[in-house]
């Protein structure tokens, strides 16, 4: 497991971290699955693999590195783009992707922000629960490529997907902003408080976080405005995957 554990590490995250932070405009998808670059599809087919096992969310499938993939196993410097945290499915993202598909009354006839979407899992399980309007939101241009292959996978026609930095937006209304596994570093927790803060009191869109107790988010002061809705046990291959974290829960943010 040499590369993902490479690429999880803190350093990486703070590459991340400073992607999101700084403002700088990355590549907008403007129109999903109209910019699929043959040479990029091609990488991301070869070195990934098709699964729904092993998650929260057998009934959907998606493009995963695994320990099946040549770079679950190389070095994360030989991986030619950016780090594929799409890649993963994340435990928070899966407890949002359970949650909404046991709860399609959250989403039915509603709008949809998917922040921070990766592998798109959470914005397919909102698109299967009914869904008017999908915006999936990641700053990787390579997830949104990644989005719109796994919306093929599970008989959907892709929704928009923006690889432009969010938090430095005023986006339009949506009646629900849905987000997980993005409280893993101190300072983007604080601008995502911030951030979702004046969302909320400007649009009064409901906002759903999933986590799995990080301690980023769990001794975050967002607690105090949090409600929790569900929680659910990890499978074992998520466990193993994610140094030994057991439950991920969906939370109900009211400030």
């Amino acid at each position: 497991m040499a590369f993902s554990l490479a690429w999880k590490n803190s350093r990486s995250q703070w590459r991340l971290l400073q992607s999101v932070s700084s403002g700088v405009p990355l590549f907008p998808w403007r129109t999903a699955g109209s910019c699929l670059d043959p040479e990029m599809k091609a990488y991301l087919e070869e070195n990934t693999e098709v699964t729904s096992s092993g998650s929260l969310t057998p009934e959907i499938q998606l493009r995963l590195l695994t320990p099946r993939c040549k770079f679950w196993w190389e070095r994360a410097d030989l991986w030619p783009y950016s780090d594929p945290y799409w890649a993963i499915y994340w435990p928070g993202g899966q407890a949002l992707s359970r949650y909404l598909l046991d709860n399609p009354d959250v989403v039915r006839g509603k709008s949809v922000l998917d922040l921070g979407s990766g592998c798109g899992a959470t914005a397919i399980a909102a698109k299967m629960s009914g869904a008017s309007e999908i915006l999936a939101n990641d700053i990787d241009p390579l997830a949104g490529m990644a989005i719109t292959l796994n919306c093929k996978l599970n008989g959907l026609n892709p929704f928009p997907i923006l690889t432009k930095n969010i938090l430095n937006m005023q986006p339009s209304k949506f009646d629900l902003i849905v987000l997980g596994d993005m409280f893993y570093d101190e300072d983007l927790a604080n601008n995502l408080h911030l951030w979702l803060e004046k969302y909320f009191w400007t649009h009064r869109a409901r906002i759903l976080i999933g986590d799995p107790g990080r301690p980023q988010f769990s001794g975050h002061s967002i607690q105090h405005q949090l409600h929790q809705l569900e929680e659910y046990t990890l499978p074992e291959p998520t466990q193993q995957d994610n140094n030994g974290l057991t439950t991920s829960a969906v939370w109900d943010f009211h400030p």
